[in-house]
């Protein structure tokens, strides 16, 4: 009795394992690149705009008032944006918040004077943070 091997049987190609991996190597590229464009494209599209803000000052008015003057540079400046400030009091607790609409301007950078009201007597003022995400109950039409 003779013994055949599986590739006497069945034998293959010789072009088919060279052209399925020039085949694999050719689609793996295509997706690397494919999933880099739209990894580009989505950053592109919903990256958050770079909006740089700085305290300028705060004075307290009175007990229940703070005065605070600051500036917003955005790289886009059509596009209006939202601050946050706040007052903090003696042992740090937040007493005082406000939201700032930054509205659309021509210059890069706007400085925004505003108070805030707060529960106790205020001792300090900051920016929590600043973005470009504006809600809709805070838009001027």
């Amino acid at each position: 009795m003779t013994e055949t091997t599986p590739s006497d049987r069945y034998p293959m190609p010789q072009g088919s394992v060279r052209g399925s991996r020039i085949t694999a190597i050719v689609l793996t590229i295509g997706v690397v690149l494919l999933g880099l464009a739209i990894a580009w494209l989505a950053y592109n599209r919903f990256a958050v705009k770079d909006i740089k803000s700085e305290m300028v000052q705060y004075s307290i008015v009175d007990d229940s008032t703070i005065a605070l003057s600051f500036t917003v540079t955005r790289e886009d400046p059509t596009e209006a944006a939202l601050c946050i400030v706040r007052s903090r009091s003696r042992d740090g607790s937040e007493t005082g918040r406000r939201e700032v609409v930054v509205q659309p301007s021509e210059h890069g950078t706007v400085q925004i004077d505003t108070q805030i009201t707060t529960t106790q007597p205020p001792a300090v003022a900051d920016i929590y943070g600043c973005g470009s995400d504006v809600p809709a109950y805070l838009t001027v039409n």
